[in-house]
């Protein structure tokens, strides 16, 4: 349903941190925190108990911790989309939690109403990152391939990771593209096996550190 709220489970080992986003974002006329977990592997549970729409996860927390809880929630197939939501700005916290299956990546001294529409877009399918997030990635290459494995794409391949990253299902890039659903399916298969990816969220990331959306 379109006019159903967006329903958020909260993960962060500190209670005031948890206190102060649940105030926030209940004033929010689209957005419901359905819940709370201090630590991953509460937060694992807890997603799989409520199915939330998007899950804010902070990274370092005691015993699990951000990274190993979105691994399992991945190995769960749980279609919650993760916000990670951090005070840890080094790039060795960012690509870990991009590669585990975060949909995006805030700091938490983001601005309240940049983060509600944070939610939103994650919750739209979008790939959302800060800038300085969005830097930090650029200036490193972590990946084996390099940028050399988007030159294996063809230039339809890269009209549609460019569509993906902008958070289009298949069937608005065939509408798009003018092409068959079926098509592009094909063509966004060929893209994950090219860049050596898991599924369309890296895909998106890919396309975000590459130049092929804005």
């Amino acid at each position: 349903m379109a006019d159903r709220p967006i329903r958020v489970l909260l993960v962060d080992d500190h209670q005031v941190v948890r206190r102060g986003l649940r105030t926030f974002l209940e004033v929010q006329d689209d957005i419901e925190v359905v819940g709370e977990a201090s630590d991953g592997a509460e937060g694992v549970a807890r997603a799989e108990e409520l199915r939330p729409d998007v899950v804010l996860m902070d990274v370092k927390m005691p015993g699990t911790d951000g990274i190993e809880a979105l691994r399992r929630l991945r190995e769960h197939a749980n279609p919650a989309r993760v916000l990670v939501v951090t005070s840890f700005t080094e790039q060795r916290t960012v690509v870990p939690a991009l590669r585990a299956g975060a949909c995006g990546y805030v700091y938490k001294d983001i601005d309240p109403d940049a983060l509600a529409a944070a939610i939103r877009s994650v919750h739209a399918g979008h790939v959302l990152l800060q800038p300085e997030v969005a830097g930090a990635l650029l200036a490193q290459d972590d990946s084996p391939g390099g940028t050399g494995r988007g030159t294996t794409l063809t230039e339809r391949e890269r009209e549609v990771l460019g569509l993906i990253a902008d958070g289009r299902s298949n069937r608005e890039i065939a509408r798009a593209l003018v092409l068959s659903e079926k098509t592009v399916k094909t063509h966004v298969s060929n893209i994950l096996m090219k860049l050596d990816l898991a599924d369309r969220t890296q895909a998106a990331l890919w396309a975000v550190r590459h130049g092929l959306t804005d």
